[in-house]
């Protein structure tokens, strides 16, 4: 699954049900290198698909996290809670 576009607090709700179907289908990474402006909510929906696929005993990982939302992350102290996808640590 790829996000793009801006991912604010005005179309999350969305991003974040479209997200869902594709981590009910198996998605196991997310990349979101297209996208072109964030805010918290962005994180928020990270969050809720990593819960989501754990839930069906699933793996998910985030490819080309923009430097802002790792910066975000960081902030809110979750940071180690987000998988990169192809990250060896």
């Amino acid at each position: 699954m790829v996000v793009s576009g801006a991912v604010t607090l005005a179309n999350v709700a969305a991003v974040l049900e479209e997200g869902r179907r594709h981590v009910d289908e198996g998605v196991r990474v997310i990349d979101l290198g297209e996208v072109t402006e964030m805010d918290s909510s962005l994180l928020a929906a990270l969050l809720a698909w990593l819960r989501d696929a754990k839930a069906k005993q699933g793996e998910l990982a985030f490819a080309e996290m923009p430097e802002a939302l790792r910066t975000l992350a960081r902030l809110y102290g979750v940071d180690e809670l987000l998988p990169v996808a192809g990250a060896s640590h």
